[in-house]
């Protein structure tokens, strides 16, 4: 009897195996096709062979479909993937960069914002981040806390262009005159004819 059950263990073992092979080989097959039709331009094309063989427990297939939903400008359908996504893999920091795109499409800035710093909870050094809420905090003239998240670019990336015009500006309108023409001239040496750095250092005269 104990022989019988082993054997049986073992014979269930191998099926399972091989129906996780044949079930990975048709998932490795709608992503190549996904990939392909994606090339060509034809994204809901793209979707479909994944929709095949969706698992909402496959963070992979969710990634894709969001990317896919978002690049067909389907951004109500793109955001619910991707918050499976952060549900699958709480740390996964390409999930939130993705769902911050149809958040952002769809003009809920608190969503991004709230993404934002969740990353950085994550990872405090994350440049992209860190410039993209220092644009946020700018936009809404919260001058102290763009300069906050500027600064902590320009201190890892001194000769970023970016961060330093934008810090630049943020300083200026601080009323940190002194700091301003500093950065200002810094993004002159990277672009010598960079109309925003003249037109800065042309309003500290």
């Amino acid at each position: 009897m104990e022989i019988l059950k082993r054997t049986w263990v073992i014979l269930l073992v191998v099926f399972t195996m091989q129906a996780n092979a044949q079930d990975f080989e048709k998932i490795k097959e709608a992503f190549a096709t996904s990939y392909a039709q994606e090339k060509e331009g034809n994204i809901n094309k793209a979707i479909e062979p994944l929709l095949a063989v969706y698992d909402e427990n496959s963070y992979e297939i969710n990634l894709r479909l969001g990317w896919l939903k978002y690049s067909a400008g389907l951004f109500s359908e793109s955001l619910p993937y991707y918050q499976k996504c952060v549900k699958l893999k709480p740390l996964s920091i390409e999930a939130r960069l993705g769902l911050v795109n149809p958040a952002a499409a769809m003009g809920n800035w608190t969503m991004v914002e709230n993404q934002y710093l969740k990353i950085l909870e994550l990872d405090p050094q994350n440049s992209l981040v860190n410039y993209r809420l220092g644009l946020i905090y700018y936009g809404r003239e919260n001058y102290e806390l763009a300069k906050k998240y500027f600064t902590k670019v320009v201190n890892h990336y001194p000769f970023d262009y970016d961060s330093v015009i934008m810090l630049a500006w943020t300083n200026l309108k601080l009323g940190k005159t002194r700091e301003a023409k500093v950065l200002f001239q810094k993004a002159l040496l990277y672009n010598p004819e960079d109309a925003s750095a003249q037109q800065g250092l042309d309003d500290l005269k």
